[in-house]
């Protein structure tokens, strides 16, 4: 056998099936994609090829370039958060995967909120690692009595992710000081993955981890703010002596990162995107205000996602019954250890979000 055999656990994303399938359909009514469905705005788009035209497109250093690790140096203090050493990173993914390799050994425990983003459960696996599980079910909460029972002697990190994918929510203070001092009780790293800090409906910001406990590695990008997913651009920050080591893996790994893109998101940083968000906090009322009265449904605080209960609890059978009436959503199952729950991007057009709707209710 040539495979190697890291790989014995790992399987297809359920996400990526469901957007190829979707990629065949004629029209589909498509609620699967986890992207803004805003274009990257204009000022930033002329930068980066400002940028291009000016040759800036060699290698740039392994750890980012200067003026972009210092504007997200900034910009953490701004927001509270404790750091000691900042880099740029291909996406959070590819932070997250600096950090797996960094940190996790075989056997190693990692505690992961359940439902959470596919990647972390496979990242985990492809290290040798133990996900473990803590349900959130049904308000999508942490609780200590759930979180407590999962911790053993070979826990080694905490993943948390607010806003969340898939759920849509955000976290309140008090669950994350509950995780932050349990923490700091058995001396316990944090990762905290902020990719969708831009996205709150509710309230001017949302707490993050990282404001909370020094010993966190705080994780965000530009993909899902400004719409720049296809340019893979991400940072992390946190102790120096971790971040000092995934530098030294992004050498080995992704040498660097995307040049031109770079440039242009030390101009993001300043690009005020609260129209947008505004925008998509008018689609989140109404997919819930057009969801709730025949689904069990918890109101997003951020993202732009809806996890929604189906009727009769079978999600993957549910998504069967949708992609018969051309619809794209995605089993709960790709995201949680149970399967009774589907999720919905309402990253698209009011039309598309009315005929989902329509489709949503007709087959409950």
């Amino acid at each position: 056998m040539l495979i190697s055999e890291r790989l014995r656990n790992i399987k297809p994303s359920g996400v990526r099936r469901i957007f190829d399938l979707a990629r065949q359909m004629k029209d589909p009514i498509n609620l699967s994609i986890g992207e803004p469905d805003f274009d990257i705005p204009e000022p930033l788009k002329e930068e980066g090829i400002d940028w291009i035209r000016k040759g800036f497109n060699k290698y740039t250093p392994t750890q980012g370039i200067p003026e972009l690790r210092e504007k997200i140096a900034n910009h953490l203090r701004k927001k509270g958060v404790h750091f000691e050493e900042v880099m740029v990173t291909a996406g959070v993914t590819g932070g997250l995967l600096l950090a797996s390799l960094a940190l996790i050994n075989p056997g190693d425990e990692v505690v992961i909120p359940d439902p959470f983003f596919v990647m972390y459960e496979y990242q985990v696996l492809l290290m040798g690692g133990v996900p473990v599980f803590v349900d959130t079910y049904p308000d999508f909460r942490l609780r200590e009595v759930e979180l407590t029972k999962k911790l053993t002697k070979k826990t080694k990190l905490i993943i948390i992710n607010s806003p969340n994918n898939p759920t849509g929510a955000i976290y309140p203070k008090e669950d994350l000081m509950m995780v932050v001092r349990i923490a700091k009780e058995r001396n316990l790293l944090i990762l905290s993955d902020d990719i969708y800090d831009n996205f709150v409906f509710d309230a001017p910001a949302c707490p993050c981890i990282g404001q909370l406990y020094e010993n966190t590695l705080t994780f965000g990008g530009f993909s899902k703010g400004w719409g720049m997913t296809g340019w893979r651009l991400g940072y992390a920050a946190g102790p120096k002596e971790i971040l000092q080591q995934m530098i030294t893996l992004q050498q080995y790994t992704f040498s660097s990162v995307n040049s031109f893109a770079q440039k242009a998101a030390v101009k993001a940083l300043d690009y005020p995107v609260e129209d947008m968000i505004q925008g998509y906090k008018r689609k989140r009322d109404l997919i819930y205000e057009g969801l709730k009265e025949k689904f069990n449904v918890q109101k997003p605080q951020g993202a732009f996602y809806i996890f929604p209960e189906v009727p009769g609890g079978d999600g993957e059978a549910f998504v069967e019954k949708a992609i018969q009436n051309n619809l794209f959503i995605v089993p709960g199952s790709v995201f949680s250890k149970r399967n009774t729950n589907v999720r919905i991007s309402f990253a698209a057009s009011e039309e598309t979000l009315f005929k989902g709707i329509e489709v949503l209710n007709r087959i409950s």
